[in-house]
């Protein structure tokens, strides 16, 4: 008999992983969302063995995640992992906007617990379909030990939620974490691992207020040749009270933009820069405006607004 501590809660959103096609050979031309999460566990039989519970907390098409989803997640996972029966929490999720949500509930909660993130890149109804075996591997990463901190799983592969990105817009193994590797591998249900699991202070949910509908606006400017100062401005006019900046290169500005931004400061904007190439910033004598280090940009997005919260 399964002893209650490797209980598995797992949290579904929607996504790829429940989507359909009319076509089974139709890999793109489907609807996210449309499998509820207790069906995508039944249609992997293994997991008739493990101790699980299942609860649907959105279900929806990834590239249109929410701050208030952001928020709910954050809620449940809190719950779920103070239980002590929980191992850990598998949340269900598409693809496009997974390296966000993973960095938002690493920064908010760091549990010691695992949180293991995990979709497809095939919609349920393919004959090829990549999401029941992401999922058992999901599980055997929630039921590990050892684990703790948010990770994704995808491929076979464990990535840190610091580190990974969706790096293709088509293919299976479309995650990757850089230069940092994958932290662990799943083989046939084993874990095998390399690096350290996420840590972390938290910043809590208390964080996060009463409700999502008030948290400050964040958005993303990209420099670029040819780029001016008009988007800046006018965003600052619009009343935003975060910027994150896309680079060149190694955090560089195209000059009309970098003026633009300096002035938004002073204005009360807060900025920060990434690079659009990969990579980390390495500080220069010519920096001007403070860097999100090796944070790509949707990422340092959420870091500055979560920066923001904590204010």
């Amino acid at each position: 008999m399964q002893s209650n501590a490797q209980t598995v809660v797992v949290l579904g959103t929607g996504g790829t992983i429940a989507g359909k096609a009319a076509d089974a050979g139709d890999n793109v031309g489907y609807t996210a969302g449309q499998v509820g999460v207790q069906q995508l566990v039944q249609a992997v039989p293994a997991l008739a063995q493990v101790p699980l519970e299942m609860e649907q907390v959105a279900q929806i098409d990834s590239k249109d995640m929410s701050h208030e989803v952001w928020r709910t997640l954050a809620l449940h996972c809190e719950r779920h992992l103070a239980r002590p029966e929980v191992a850990g929490v598998v949340i269900t999720h598409g693809t496009d906007t997974v390296e966000e949500t993973a960095w938002f509930l690493q920064r908010v909660l760091a549990p010691v617990k695992p949180v293991v993130i995990t979709g497809a890149m095939r919609p349920s109804t393919a004959l090829l379909r990549d999401g029941p075996q992401n999922l058992l591997d999901a599980v055997a990463v929630a039921r590990h030990g050892e684990a703790r901190g948010v990770v994704v799983v995808m491929s076979g592969k464990v990535h840190a939620a610091q580190h990974m990105r969706k790096v293709h817009a088509y293919r299976v193994d479309a995650f990757d974490s850089g230069d940092a590797g994958p932290l662990a591998v799943v083989e046939e249900g084993a874990v095998k691992v390399f690096g350290e699991w996420p840590r972390g202070e938290p910043l809590g949910t208390s964080t996060l207020g009463s409700d999502a509908y008030g948290w400050p606006v964040v958005e993303i400017v990209t420099s670029h040749a040819g780029a001016g100062p008009a988007i800046v401005q006018a965003l600052a006019a619009a009343g935003i009270k975060g910027l994150v900046v896309a680079c060149t290169g190694n955090g560089t500005l195209h000059r009309d933009m970098e003026q633009a931004l300096i002035e938004a400061t002073r204005q009360g904007v807060a900025v920060l820069r990434s690079t659009r190439t990969g990579g980390r910033i390495l500080p220069t004598i010519h920096d001007s405006l403070p860097s999100a280090g090796e944070l790509p940009p949707a990422k340092a997005r959420v870091e500055l607004l979560l920066r923001l919260l904590s204010a």
